[in-house]
């Protein structure tokens, strides 16, 4: 099977962009990057240093519903390239030693049993192992520090 790691869609970045309310209803505050560690959700690369971002509050999911996760991410304010090298681990995946993976049913709610603390090096071979289960629709990377939402995974 081969997967797909899936940016923020191009939607959401642009409405974020223009000062649009983030799932907080607020709008997202703009801040130069001061040194690294910034991870755009967007392009799934990291921000540049003294370059502005945007810091928000993001629910990657279609609809409020109990399991709709959100949390803090950052994009950069002016408009990059949507990742498209989907079958390729993006940079975002790249810096931290390891990650949670959880998967969701096509109803966006979690699969339990499924979230795992990954190694980095161990995230494509987990996401297989999960979206070859038929209950599992997708599989979101998650900061293992933090919990924040790096990006999702598809079959491809």
């Amino acid at each position: 099977m081969t997967i797909a790691f899936t940016a923020m869609p191009t939607a959401d970045a642009e409405h974020l962009r223009r000062g649009g309310a983030d799932a907080y209803g607020l709008t997202p505050e703009r801040r130069l990057a001061q040194g690294g560690g910034y991870p755009c959700r967007y392009c799934l690369d990291f921000i540049e240093d003294g370059a502005p971002y945007l810091t928000l509050a993001y629910r990657p999911f279609p609809a409020l519903q109990p399991y709709a996760e959100t949390g803090p991410i950052f994009i950069h304010a002016d408009p990059c390239q949507r990742y498209a090298a989907t079958e390729i681990r993006p940079p975002v995946l790249g810096d931290s030693p390891d990650f949670i993976l959880r998967g969701y049913g096509a109803d966006d709610r979690i699969v339990y049993g499924t979230g795992a603390v990954t190694l980095r090096e161990n995230v494509e071979d987990r996401a297989r192992t999960l979206l070859a289960r038929p209950e599992i629709a997708y599989v979101h990377v998650r900061s293992a520090r933090n919990n924040c939402f790096q990006c999702r995974i598809d079959r491809n």
